[in-house]
């Protein structure tokens, strides 16, 4: 299984837009902080904020902050939002699926039980497990170089 970079940046934005809490955030400052590109994140942003999962206020002042509280922001809610497929195998997917073994096959089970138990996992989660006061994100993300 691999995240695509989409779904990493969406998760990194919410991870640093909660430790930030009520103090917003520009799509400049968290691609610099990261070091990844503004406007692959601008699209990022768009959709988080579509999902309701963060606020963008234009102007002076504005900025992006957190849509609900990061306790409500569940991770595998986030995954399944920005990930454009979850197939493992072309099996997976019915209409594109031209593997001759696909009837007798016992593997696509497998896999799919396997993916069962990645996003019951992730689900398990919500963003501020990941961004408690011990993490020592909020020194990183306050130093200019972090």
């Amino acid at each position: 299984m691999h995240l695509t970079k989409y779904s990493d940046y969406a998760l990194r934005t919410l991870i640093y837009l909660a430790v930030k809490d009520t103090v917003p955030a520009t799509i400049q400052e968290i691609a610099g902080k990261y070091g990844i590109s503004r406007n692959h994140l601008v699209k990022v942003v768009h959709q988080l904020s579509i999902a309701g999962l963060i606020h963008t206020e234009r102007g002076r002042g504005g900025g992006i902050r957190l849509g609900k509280p990061a306790s409500e922001i569940n991770i595998g809610t986030v995954v399944r939002l920005t990930e454009e497929d979850l197939d493992l195998a072309e099996c997976f997917n019915g209409s594109k699926n031209q593997c001759l073994i696909s009837g007798n096959c016992r593997l696509q089970g497998a896999l799919n039980q396997a993916l069962s138990a990645f996003m019951a996992e992730l689900d398990r989660y919500t963003v501020a497990d990941f961004t408690t006061a011990d993490t020592g994100l909020a020194q990183l993300f306050a130093s200019p170089t972090g």
